[in-house]
């Protein structure tokens, strides 16, 4: 019988080039594309202050966002943002989390004033957050 052999290094580019496909495809399928959102939520009622974030322009939007310092947050992506901005981090606050629907929250107390980087996990998308 004929043995074929095939070597590590093509194993490893065929591999690569079906990560890349497959991560494509699923970028491409996440969401409705990339359409203009807007600030739904934004408001503090004394307890918990809420935040929507959308997309716009291939950015995050609003991607200035003000908060209060030791005030728990909450904070959902609304159905106009797709893909890798899905992924959501704050480094500074350790926050990161893949929110696959509207629904779902990211939820942390900011514990210091400052101005903070928020962004996706590619930093493809970024905001600004200004903790007061």
């Amino acid at each position: 019988m004929n043995e074929i052999e095939i070597k590590k290094s093509t194993l490893y580019i065929i591999g690569i080039i079906a990560l890349v496909l497959i991560s494509g495809f699923f970028f491409l399928k996440s969401g409705d594309g990339f359409v203009i959102g807007n600030l739904i939520g934004g408001s503090f009622n004394g307890e918990v202050q809420k935040v929507v974030i959308g997309m716009k322009n291939y950015n995050y939007y609003p991607n200035t966002i003000q908060l209060k310092v030791g005030i728990p947050v909450s904070i959902s992506l609304d159905k106009s943002v797709s893909g890798c901005f899905r992924d959501f981090t704050i480094r500074e606050f350790g926050v990161r989390e893949y929110l696959r629907t509207p629904q779902d929250t990211i939820e942390f107390t900011p514990t210091k004033k400052g101005t903070y980087t928020f962004a996706c996990s590619m930093g493809m998308g970024t905001g600004t957050l200004i903790i007061e």
